[in-house]
C-alpha cells in the first residue's frame, strides 16, 4: 500500500495521524479515501476538484504537475507540500 503523508496543518482533522496507508491508483483515489477517512480533508486539498493551487504533490520524491491524476504505485510515498511563492 502507498504511504500518503498528511501536511501537518491538517492533522486537525486527522485526529493528528502523521501518515495513512492506502490502496490507490492515483492522486484522485487517495484524496477520495482520505476524505472519507477524515470528513473535510478534501476540501482543504482541493479547489473546482482539482489540487489547490496553494499545494504541490510530491510522488517518491518528484513533484508532479499532473494533478489529480498522477498515479501512485503500490508502495509510493505521497506528500502534498505547500507551494512556495516569490517574486
Amino acid at each position: 500500500m502507498a504511504t500518503v503523508f498528511i501536511p501537518a496543518q491538517l492533522r486537525e482533522l486527522s485526529g493528528g495521524l502523521q501518515s495513512v496507508e492506502l490502496e490507490a491508483r492515483n492522486v484522485r483515489d487517495a484524496v477520495e479515501q482520505l476524505d472519507v477517512m477524515f470528513p473535510g480533508l478534501k476540501e482543504r486539498i482541493c479547489t473546482d476538484g482539482n489540487i489547490s493551487p496553494s499545494l504541490q504533490v510530491s510522488i517518491d520524491s518528484v513533484i508532479t504537475s499532473r494533478g489529480m491524476i498522477a498515479k501512485i504505485q503500490p508502495h509510493s510515498e505521497v506528500h502534498f507540500i505547500p507551494a512556495i511563492g516569490g517574486g
